[in-house]
């Protein structure tokens, strides 16, 4: 198991609008693809909601831990790790990375993915190999 983006990989993920995730299933079968934003600090990709809950792509992909992405040029079963918006500085650095990426968007909408609502709701996904 890596949890280590490729190079080659994280610039996919970085180029795309959005991406496509399925979250696991318990018995192993995926939920249909989301789109969902994604943008990538350092060597990691991180994706958010508008809000937390139990229900939905965001619950799976939280209880399972486990998924299969895409963008273009790009599949991939990834590790999902709830990291919340407890680490001020990273938060900081992922709220930049969806400002500067999704600025087009508007001011009301960064803020929305920006707030704390939705900072509470990062996950960190990583490659994946299972052999």
């Amino acid at each position: 198991m890596t949890d280590q983006w490729a190079p080659a990989e994280l610039a996919h993920l970085n180029a795309a609008d959005e991406l496509e995730i399925a979250a696991q299933r318990a018995d192993g079968t995926l939920r249909a693809f989301t789109p969902i934003w994604v943008v990538c600090v350092g060597d990691q990709a991180y994706l958010r909601t508008w809000h937390r809950r139990d229900t939905g792509w965001f619950g799976a992909a939280v209880s399972s831990q486990r998924a299969r992405v895409r963008v273009p040029g790009l599949e991939r079963e990834v590790a999902v790790v709830d990291i919340g918006g407890a680490d001020l500085e990273l938060r900081a650095q992922i709220d930049a990375a969806y400002g500067a990426k999704y600025a087009r968007y508007g001011h009301t909408t960064i803020q929305q993915m920006t707030g704390d609502d939705a900072a509470d709701t990062t996950l960190r996904i990583t490659a994946r190999d299972d052999g």
